[in-house]
């Protein structure tokens, strides 16, 4: 079995990923929103190939007033657009690290499983030749392998 990833945090690294996060969360935090799904859905999405059409209209409102519909405000349009601006790139950072966060931790995982349900199937091989104490540790680590009972269906 190839171990892929064997990595140790030092507890000083760990402190400082800690407090790092907690600056972000900190200075973030009280700034950003949360939208639930349905909310997700409803929004207007910009994606890059907006990107240069939102900052065109940005100038042509400001050189053509005119144009502005009365519920847009050119100072606040000024304002999401810096904070798009200044976000992006904290967002690609941060998408970029948590994405290789989660493989480590998928790796990590996927690690421990495989000498984990090793060491489960030579369990059940000992409750099965009648080995001591082989029995009460399969009783513990069988429950993550019981499978629940199906819902059944409205009417069934």
């Amino acid at each position: 079995m190839e171990n892929k990833v064997s990595i140790e945090i030092s507890p000083a690294d760990l402190k400082a990923v800690k407090d790092a996060i907690a600056v972000l969360q900190t200075v973030l935090g009280p700034i950003l929103i949360a939208l639930s799904p349905e909310e997700r859905k409803k929004r207007n999405k910009m994606g890059e190939a907006s990107k240069p059409f939102v900052e065109k209209v940005l100038e042509y409102a400001k050189s053509n007033p005119e144009f502005l519909p009365a519920f847009a405000k050119v100072v606040e349009m000024d304002k999401d657009w810096k904070a798009h601006v200044d976000l992006g790139p904290v967002f690609n950072a941060l998408n970029q690290l948590t994405s290789n966060l989660n493989d480590t931790l998928l790796e990590v995982g996927s690690d421990l499983m495989k000498p984990s349900n090793a060491y489960y199937k030579s369990v059940q091989m000992g409750v099965k030749m009648d080995v001591p104490n082989a029995k009460p540790i399969y009783e513990d680590l069988r429950v993550r392998y019981e499978q629940k009972p199906k819902k059944k269906e409205n009417g069934a």
